[in-house]
């Protein structure tokens, strides 16, 4: 197989409360575009619990037992403004870091060439010891590590082409060894991290950031790519590649700034399927992140999903 599909239906009853903009329409919205006569032979797998082991290699205790403990029995609870649990939200954070652990094992053992986890609550700003920006668990960041902890790959690189910074995933992994990671995000937006002078400590990560102003088209975002990010990604060569696909920096998309369309959606994953042949074995597991405008997240995603396919 070329391609196979990750998600689970706990990830629709995760309930963030009227008006919330990381809502199960999101994923009932990629549910429905997949029923595309397109995706009639993508393999659809349903997605494991992850184990407290695959969370606590990004997550300390304490934050595990904080989140899953404040899960409530009914009603909804805000861990803060923006990030609420509700009954369903523990078994759907679970479901949605196993995804990614399912699919790098997928794709490691050379069962298929790459994965696309569709899953909620997204993850890429939960950091080591706090939930934030709509996320509990750092679901990138728990398969970056899987993969070098599990798998034995030494050169891991997660990109991460949401709107928003991913500051949860950077700060996890600052000091592993053996990873990198990049970003392309608007500039002075939520969570305000993502600085160029944010680089890794030694020994540790390599970050590559690359904040973009508001407004930025496709031109920007592209040169990002093609003269600053996968030069140091080719020079890295990673053995595992995992993308953090964040559509949000779509031009109809309410919660920032950027002016992308589809169609960079599809370059930036033709870009690093590409790389990945090179240098990972076509070894590439996405997962989903942001995008809040149901119909320009679906069209994203499907287009995302058919590049994937095409490998």
């Amino acid at each position: 197989m070329s391609t196979v599909l990750y998600t689970h239906s706990a990830c629709l009853d995760h309930d963030t409360g009227e008006f919330h903009p990381e809502c199960a329409d999101r994923l009932k919205a990629i549910n429905h575009i997949l029923e595309h006569e397109d995706f009639i032979y993508l393999p659809r797998e349903e997605a494991p619990r992850a184990t407290r082991e695959q969370i606590l290699r990004a997550h300390t205790e304490t934050h595990y037992r904080r989140v899953m403990d404040a899960v409530p029995q009914q009603g909804l609870v805000e861990l803060d403004g923006d990030t609420i649990l509700s009954p369903g939200s523990g078994e759907a954070a679970l479901r949605s870091a196993g995804a990614v652990c399912a699919a790098v094992d997928e794709v490691a053992t050379g069962r298929s060439r790459n994965a696309f986890c569709a899953v909620r609550p997204p993850g890429h700003h939960a950091e080591r010891e706090a939930a934030m920006g709509f996320c509990l668990f750092s679901n990138a960041a728990i398969g970056a590590l899987h993969a070098r902890d599990v798998h034995g790959y030494r050169r891991v690189a997660v990109v991460d082409f949401d709107v928003h910074h991913g500051n949860g995933t950077q700060q996890i992994l600052w000091s592993e060894p053996g990873t990198f990671y990049a970003s392309t995000h608007q500039q002075d937006a939520f969570p305000y991290t993502g600085l160029p002078s944010e680089c890794g400590a030694e020994g540790g990560c390599m970050v590559v950031n690359v904040p973009l102003p508001a407004g930025s088209t496709s031109d920007p975002f592209r040169a990002a790519y093609s003269d600053v990010i996968l030069p140091r990604l080719h020079d890295f060569a990673p053995d595992f590649l995992i993308i953090s696909a964040g559509f949000d920096a779509h031009a109809a998309d309410p919660m920032a700034h950027l002016r992308l369309q589809i169609g960079d959606f599809q370059w930036i994953t033709r870009q690093l399927l590409d790389l990945a042949r090179d240098s990972a074995g076509r070894r590439v597991v996405s997962v989903l992140e942001g995008g809040y405008d149901t119909r320009a997240l679906a069209a994203c995603v499907a287009a995302h999903i058919r590049t994937l396919m095409e490998g």
